[in-house]
């Protein structure tokens, strides 16, 4: 059954995450899931998101499904709970955790983890007063506390977060922290139908958004949610690919990120929803989901399929797919043309990434110009997907695309950055950590420093088909170590980005041999037919 494949998937992750959690009840990290922190003893405190790993047992332990080795398993009961209570153990006195660094008090770490503890607890009919006093003290933290960056999704899932220990606790001190946050959520949507994720459109995201906000319409009925959830459902069936991939490269946080849950939901009163799954789950069956089994970030996907399979809505109408022609979605600056059998996905708002598909295939993916640049003795990658308000023309045949090419953003750490930061969080940071995080932001994600390159891309629709032409300049190409277009490249730092998924099979485009060749002042031109 097609249901089915949601279970098998997000049940495969279960074993992983077992392993990543310290099932000792000797142990002093009894119930962590960091391994990194209680097994291999290589950092120096757990990130408290581990604790989500809680939901994905949990509901393995429920799910009755054909295969499920942990379903109705005792011993699933004690690890969920020793998780839930160690969550509680590792938390900072006023409630917080951190994620990646200490004293971080990160938002999205405190509220995901929280939410699945929540779940967990009441799914597997838990009683106990160390968790509740935790669930509290954690939503007071959340309720009051603000983070930098506009994350639409950690929004509504703070909401979420608070109805849902309200309603636990029986108590509706969080009632005004549950408005202000949905009024949030509601002047962060685009009226395209997108919620603001740091600078634009990211699909993925936008599906996590509305998992959270079709939960809470359960819980809190409201014409403003169901607008808001219709708006969104709606956006998101443009980005599921011919071949039922979804996302990538080409959206403001570069993820192939899919949240399943929202659009069962949602599919409840809104049929139109159901057909973004049936797509997914056509691509999903050919093995074209991204893979997001990584130590810190397995267990999203993993809870929100096994809650599909759950809430799966048995009596659904045909598929139906968006009507063809074009999208022109002008303030995310992402275009989609489909004319005859073709589909074009792309990214004006990044350089003009973008991806294109004939029938049900995958045909070329493109992440724009990368170069390897020598200067002042160091090797640097200029890149031109980066976000950037790039000058740029749209017309019915013609679209083009003209800037520069960014410097990649490459920072990594080293002992004594790794030193610094833990002398700044423990002397100033642990009193102000939302302005360390503003700082890693403009850092590691948001912001460009423009490169010597100018960059022209222009699509022309001729004779049924796309061309492609492209043209850099410079003034020195003797700086440049190497260049070509890559199919997956992304430069900014975004947890659930750079997941591995089948069309980055695709070949690097080497024109390095091209840019040798050239003189000085004289321009790489490269021509393309898709």
């Amino acid at each position: 059954m097609t249901r089915d494949l949601f279970a098998q998937a997000a049940l495969a992750q279960i074993p992983k995450i077992l392993t990543l959690q310290d099932r000792n009840p000797h142990s002093p990290t009894y119930g962590c899931f960091d391994r990194n922190f209680w097994q291999y003893k290589i950092i120096d405190f757990p990130s408290g998101m581990s604790q989500e790993f809680v939901w994905p047992l949990a509901l393995a332990y429920a799910t009755d499904c054909p295969g499920n080795p942990f379903y109705q398993e005792p011993k699933l009961r004690d690890w969920v709970e020793a998780g839930i209570v160690y969550a509680a153990k590792s938390a900072h006195a006023d409630g917080s955790c951190d994620d990646y660094f200490p004293f971080e008090r990160a938002s999205g770490a405190a509220a995901f983890s929280l939410l699945a503890c929540l779940e967990s607890y009441q799914l597997m009919g838990l009683n106990n007063s160390i968790a509740l006093r935790f669930f509290e003290q954690r939503a007071d933290w959340l309720a009051h506390h603000l983070e930098s960056g506009r994350l639409t999704n950690h929004q509504a899932l703070i909401a979420l977060c608070l109805e849902l220990t309200g309603r636990l606790l029986q108590t509706q001190k969080w009632e005004t922290a549950i408005r202000q946050r949905l009024d949030l959520v509601f002047s962060w949507q685009n009226p395209e139908g997108w919620f603001q994720e740091y600078e634009g459109c990211d699909p993925g995201y936008h599906t996590l958004t509305i998992s959270c906000l079709a939960r809470l319409y359960q819980l809190r009925p409201t014409a403003q949610l169901k607008d808001a959830i219709a708006k969104g459902v709606i956006l998101a069936a443009y980005f599921v690919h011919p071949d039922g991939s979804y996302g990538g490269e080409y959206t403001s946080r570069n993820t192939y990120n899919f949240f399943p849950h929202g659009f069962e939901l949602a599919g409840q009163w809104l049929p139109e929803a159901l057909s973004i799954n049936d797509r997914f789950l056509a691509g999903l069956a050919k093995g074209l989901g991204a893979c997001y089994s990584d130590d810190h970030i397995v267990g999203h996907h993993t809870w929100n399929y096994l809650l599909a399979w759950r809430d799966f809505v048995s009596d659904r109408p045909p598929t139906k797919l968006p009507a063809p022609g074009r999208v022109w979605l002008e303030e995310a600056r992402i275009l989609i043309d489909q004319r005859q059998d073709t589909k074009l996905y792309l990214g004006l708002n990044k350089g003009g990434t973008f991806k294109f598909f004939q029938g049900h295939h995958l045909v070329t993916s493109d992440t724009q110009f990368s170069l390897l640049v020598r200067q002042d003795g160091k090797l640097k990658n200029a890149v031109g997907h980066l976000v950037s308000p790039y000058q740029i023309q749209v017309d019915e045949d013609k679209i083009q695309i003209r800037g520069s090419l960014g410097w990649a953003k490459q920072k990594q750490m080293t002992p004594l950055n790794l030193m610094i930061l833990r002398v700044v969080m423990l002397m100033v940071g642990r009193f102000f950590p939302n302005l360390i995080r503003k700082l890693l932001q403009k850092v590691l994600i948001t912001g460009k420093k423009p490169a010597p390159f100018e960059f022209s891309r222009t699509f022309r629709w001729q004779n049924g088909q796309w061309h492609v032409t492209d043209e850099l300049k410079t003034d020195n190409w003797d700086a440049v170590v190497s260049g070509g277009i890559g199919v997956d490249q992304t430069s900014i730092y975004v947890v659930m980005s750079r997941t591995f998924q089948r069309g980055q099979l695709q070949p690097w485009l080497d024109l390095t041999p091209q840019i040798r060749q050239l003189q000085p002042g004289q321009p790489l031109k490269v021509e393309r037919s898709l």
